[in-house]
């Protein structure tokens, strides 16, 4: 009987050898090992810029499964498919454009990223999650070794990243300042998401300020709270802001004052943390 692994190297091994994909990694949740038994497989295809092979890979996926192309799901999450297969449930086949991957890892070694617009990521996708997944994951399958060596290259957290997204809380306070204005007219929905973003703006500053990868905003609040850097409170007040605001121009008024505070003594604890 094969076990659920083996069935998992198996399709890794099967995909790697499409032509154009580099190798295969075992991404979210099973790769940190914070998974539960219904969680999905997420398996990143990593593969060269104008060569794969999407009639194989179709193939591969069986009658009537859809696969989508470079580009298929958005700017950043290239495309890929979701499937459901015997043994193991819930697949998804991610697609990483390598030589893209490269370009990020040279950004963050200059300390730049960028924060795009991609469906599913109500906060932006912010580009150091493309290392960070190689980071973090599994290689299930590398025939070149070009996986391998790039996530023991990608295991130190680059300190010009660090320094530029614990510098990024200018923004936060940034939209405090509009979010003021909108809450003076009642602007609810303004206000909501000036304040969502400006928690997801601290909580990647938390993370990088203790050289950890934030992946995505799931789940990313529990963690920051939990960080050596993080100040006194810093989850509760975050889940009391977002959950506070109403149409009252006064209640949101008192909200803002609230989460200026909480990016004050974040900004603080950030300064100490060096």
């Amino acid at each position: 009987m094969f076990t659920v692994q083996a069935i998992v190297e198996a399709m890794a091994g099967r995909l790697a050898g499409v032509p154009g994909v580099v190798g295969v990694v075992l991404g979210g949740s099973r790769a940190r090992g914070e998974h539960t038994p219904g969680s999905d497989w997420d398996l990143g295809l990593y593969y060269r810029s104008g060569h794969l092979d999407l009639d194989a890979l179709r193939e591969l996926a069986g009658p009537g499964a859809e696969v989508a192309g470079p580009g298929g799901w958005g700017p950043w999450v290239d495309g890929g498919a979701w499937l459901t297969v015997e043994g193991l449930g819930r697949v998804d086949w991610i697609l990483r454009d390598l030589d893209r991957v490269d370009r990020v890892r040279a950004d963050c070694l200059a300390g730049r990223y960028e924060v795009g617009v991609q469906a599913g990521h109500p906060l932006g996708f912010w580009s150091p999650c493309y290392v960070g997944e190689l980071a973090l994951g599994v290689v299930l399958a590398d025939p070149s070794g070009a996986l391998t060596e790039r996530r023991a290259a990608y295991a130190d957290y680059p300190e010009p990243l660090r320094a530029a997204l614990t510098g990024s809380t200018w923004e936060a306070g940034f939209l405090l300042d509009g979010a003021a204005k909108g809450a003076a007219r009642g602007d609810t929905l303004y206000v909501v998401l000036c304040l969502a973003r400006a928690v997801g703006v601290l909580v990647q500053a938390l993370y990088a300020a203790d050289r950890r990868w934030c992946l995505n905003e799931k789940g990313a609040l529990a963690v920051a709270e939990t960080l050596p850097t993080a100040p006194p409170g810093f989850g509760p007040r975050a889940r009391a802001l977002l959950a506070a605001p109403g149409g009252d121009p006064a209640a949101l008024t008192a909200t803002v004052a609230a989460a200026r505070a909480l990016v004050e003594d974040t900004e603080a604890a950030l300064r100490r943390a060096g």
